[in-house]
């Protein structure tokens, strides 16, 4: 199967792309920049997620369509809302509107759990509607939700959504929370732990939700959608306790809560388990090693 992955410079996607050869597939990479993870067998197009005619030339003859450029970092969304839109809703529809006209048959668009932020049930399977969000990421994640499900109904264009639990491992942004505090103490800078760091995560190593992204691609991950969660619930200070651990001690500062913080409700990955034959394999002690031993081995 051919299949065009938009961001595929970045951290998640390229380990997408990783799996997708490894699978036997035939990966294309979109984005705003080359990768430094792939070389020249992957055939490469530079252009914006907003340009459909740059997209629809790329997905020449793909089967399928893995969507995963986004604006990842909900604090840099805040900042700059009109630039998180644009990317974010604007860029989905982009890419399902370049999939119909090049005949694409289906998207698989990465979303995330955040979406059921501010939902009060306390366990959530796919079944849970999302609630109306009170945060600007979640509003454009869900907003591409809406486009997949619309050019199905429209234009029949299948789609998978897939929301992501906390991602972590190598590759990742400097941003995301495990990185963030190996930075901090590799700087000699103070860990901080917003709301004293007491919220839990069902964190999922990127290869698992890799791994995740390729299964969805069977007939079976048509039109459904998917929660990517892992096995343990661990609070962000066992995050940082376990950076402290690999790296050695650092000050830990707590302050107040964040806006737009996931309030940590239990989600059900069930559902990838039951059809896609998927679990995250990866447990966070193990994965947390995996990423500091990748991090040393870059400097």
């Amino acid at each position: 199967m051919k299949v065009l992955v938009t961001g595929g410079s970045g951290f998640i996607a390229s380990h997408v792309i990783d799996h997708l050869k490894a699978a036997g597939h035939e990966p294309v990479n979109f984005d705003i920049r080359p990768s430094q993870w792939q070389g020249e067998e992957v055939p490469f197009f530079e252009g914006s997620i907003t340009d459909v005619d740059a997209l629809e030339n790329a997905m020449a003859g793909c089967d399928a369509v893995a969507h995963l450029a986004a604006a990842a970092d909900v604090g840099e969304v805040q900042k700059d809302p009109l630039w998180a839109e644009e990317l974010n809703a604007r860029g989905s529809i982009c890419v399902l509107e370049a999939a119909k006209r090049a005949g694409v048959k289906r998207v698989v668009y990465a979303s995330t759990i955040w979406v059921y932020q501010d939902n009060k049930e306390l366990e959530i399977n796919e079944d849970v509607n999302p609630a109306l969000p009170s945060h600007l990421y979640t509003a454009g994640k869900l907003a591409g939700e809406a486009y997949c499900t619309s050019y199905k109904a429209l234009f029949d264009l299948d789609y998978t959504i897939l929301r992501f639990g906390i991602p972590y491992g190598p590759r990742a942004r400097e941003a995301t929370v495990l990185a963030l505090f190996c930075g901090k103490i590799l700087n000699g800078e103070p860990i901080t732990l917003a709301g004293g760091g007491t919220q839990t995560r069902r964190f999922v190593y990127v290869e698992d939700i890799a791994d995740a992204v390729v299964r969805s691609l069977a007939p079976e991950g048509a039109n459904r959608i998917y929660n990517l969660v892992g096995t343990e619930e661990t609070s962000i200070l066992q995050v940082a306790e376990k950076a402290q651990e690999l790296l050695g001690d650092g000050e830990v500062v707590v302050t107040e809560g964040r806006a737009g913080d996931f309030a940590g409700a239990v989600i059900s990955g069930q559902r990838a388990e039951d059809e896609l034959g998927w679990t995250a394999a990866t447990d966070f002690a193990e994965g947390a090693r995996r990423y500091v031993e990748w991090r040393k081995a870059q400097a």
